[in-house]
């Protein structure tokens, strides 16, 4: 087994860091220090790769350096799936551009406070693995910049709690309801569905 285990029970929420290359520094004891959930089970793989870097968004990651992701995804079949990241400063631009979808065919990110950034998971795991209901996202984290790392495990910590996609989107439309939207239509354009299908 590749996963701790925290809580019992539904939802099962799955949260990963240390994804690859040297992100483990920023990223890996967000999950090593996080306590249960209140309700249901939180499943969490801190360290996935130290120092091998595939981008996620290549579907050879899932089958390589990430395949124990996919074997905890196909162990727990969760409800909610939270990939914690980490970027340099100078790839802020990149990561949240407007043209990033036509560039690499992923949406741009959503900033939040402290330069932590909100998006979704590689369309690879996303299609293959989870139903429409589930909730992914990727959370990115500015590298050497403590009040982003703050903010994040406050946001992760708050995540642990969600029970649905709904809950999530409710919180964050109330906190960031610019962002709640984007994500909301990146959604939608995702999978194709109309306003009434969400």
């Amino acid at each position: 087994m590749s996963y701790r285990i925290l809580g019992e029970g539904n939802p099962i929420r799955l949260f990963v860091a240390g994804l690859h290359g040297d992100e483990w520094r920023d990223t890996s004891d967000i999950l090593e220090n996080i306590e249960a959930p209140l309700k249901g089970t939180l499943a969490v793989i801190p360290l996935v790769s130290r120092g091998h870097y595939i981008s996620t968004l290549d579907d050879s990651y899932f089958t390589e350096i990430g395949a124990s992701i996919i074997e905890a995804v196909e162990e727990l079949n969760p409800d909610v799936y939270i990939e914690i990241h980490s970027y340099s400063v100078e790839n802020l631009e990149k990561l949240t551009g407007a043209e990033r979808l036509n560039r690499i065919g992923v949406p741009a990110f959503s900033k939040l406070d402290h330069d932590v950034l909100l998006g979704s998971v590689a369309p690879y795991i996303r299609r293959k693995y989870f139903s429409q209901a589930a909730l992914c996202l990727t959370f990115e984290i500015q590298k050497e910049n403590v009040l982003s790392k703050e903010y994040a495990t406050k946001l992760i910590n708050k995540m642990k709690e969600f029970t649905s996609r709904d809950e999530f989107l409710s919180c964050m439309l109330e906190k960031y309801p610019k962002q709640a939207r984007k994500a909301i239509e990146d959604y939608k354009n995702f999978y194709g569905l109309s306003d009434d299908e969400l």
